[in-house]
């Protein structure tokens, strides 16, 4: 089968979207099949469209409908779909109807979706191999890594101003990297580093030198607003390194509604409060490895593999989807989160 990725993520960006697309290319060609990327449909030659970005691919969505009706169409779902666009523009409401199944990356996403739409919804969980050899955290420092672009929807100083608000004793030391795609958010990151000692932006990185960072690392702080399921949080499970988070639907989707490492959007005092007792607690600390530990198994790229071979043969088949046939918090691999499930 020949399975054309879409995502208006350009070659050699670094985005999460591109990120995903040439991981689900690696797992489509593990599985037999084709799988060029492009950034939009152009009358390309293929059995089935997996657009990424309900919005931003919609008239991929559109040229694809009317030159393929028949043929299989995936959306997959990111963040700003979900939490966002799917609410206020009517084109992005438009693609949901348009496809045959819709991919969300975490078990909470489907709740989001139409109640009459959520049948289509299976989840597959973004996948990463973890090392033969785990990575040992530095000793010279208490670090907590922030991965991610400085995007306003990532609230990506929140860790850096939770930091200054510790005791003078603390080891603490927050690592960002990711590149600024606006002027003035490198112009922030600059600012806090003058002032914050305990603070340094490292810019842009290759994933692997990125991966290294966060192997390297005791914690992971992801502070983002929305997420509709966030790779770093992918990432630190498969590394085993604890994550404190906002408490979001993208999180949640993936590390459970009891995981103890939640913090309210925005809130510097809870954050930092989080941040300190990871860093003198060692029982809270272990409770928090534990809990990743608990849910590794999600990040399993023999899981990803699986869930895309069973997605790709009941479209083969042309099974309609089931009426409401939405498993349970932990069924990730084709289920999506009951309709009534409160997050």
């Amino acid at each position: 089968m020949r399975v054309l990725i879409v995502t208006p993520a350009p070659p050699g960006s670094r985005s999460g979207n591109r990120v995903t697309a040439l991981r689900w290319a690696r797992v489509l060609r593990g599985l037999g099949h084709e799988a060029p990327i492009a950034t939009s449909f152009e009358r390309q030659r293929c059995d089935l469209m997996v657009a990424l970005h309900a919005r931003r691919s919609r008239d991929s969505i559109l040229r694809f409908r009317r030159r393929w009706p028949e043929r299989p169409l995936i959306l997959a779902l990111t963040g700003t779909d979900l939490y966002g666009d799917i609410r206020t523009d009517a084109g992005a409401r438009d693609s949901l109807e348009r496809a045959d199944r819709l991919i969300v990356l975490q078990e909470a996403g489907a709740a989001e979706l139409p109640e009459r739409l959520r049948s289509r919804a299976r989840v597959i969980v973004q996948s990463l191999r973890a090392p033969r050899r785990a990575s040992r955290p530095v000793r010279s420092a208490f670090q907590v890594c922030v991965l991610g672009h400085l995007r306003s929807v990532k609230d990506p100083l929140r860790t850096a101003a939770a930091s200054r608000r510790l005791p003078p004793e603390s080891r603490l030391r927050v690592v960002q990297a990711g590149g600024a795609l606006e002027e003035r958010e490198a112009l922030r990151a600059r600012r806090e580093e003058d002032r914050n000692e305990r603070y340094r932006w490292v810019g842009e990185l290759p994933r692997w030198q990125a991966l290294r960072l966060l192997g390297r690392s005791h914690l992971l702080a992801l502070t983002s607003r929305m997420e509709g399921g966030a790779n770093v949080v992918c990432e630190a499970l498969a590394l085993g390194v604890p994550v404190v988070s906002s408490e979001i639907s993208g999180s949640i989707g993936l590390l459970g509604s009891a995981y103890p490492g939640y913090f309210p959007v925005g809130d510097t005092g809870a954050l930092a409060a989080l941040l300190s007792r990871a860093e003198t607690d060692a029982a809270f600390y272990e409770r928090l490895r534990q809990a990743c530990r608990e849910r590794a198994s999600l990040v399993d790229p023999e899981r990803e593999s699986e869930a895309w071979s069973d997605l790709l043969a009941e479209l083969r088949a042309g099974t309609e989807p089931p009426e409401a046939s939405l498993a349970g918090p932990d069924s990730c691999r084709h289920a999506a989160a009951h309709p009534g499930e409160k997050h």
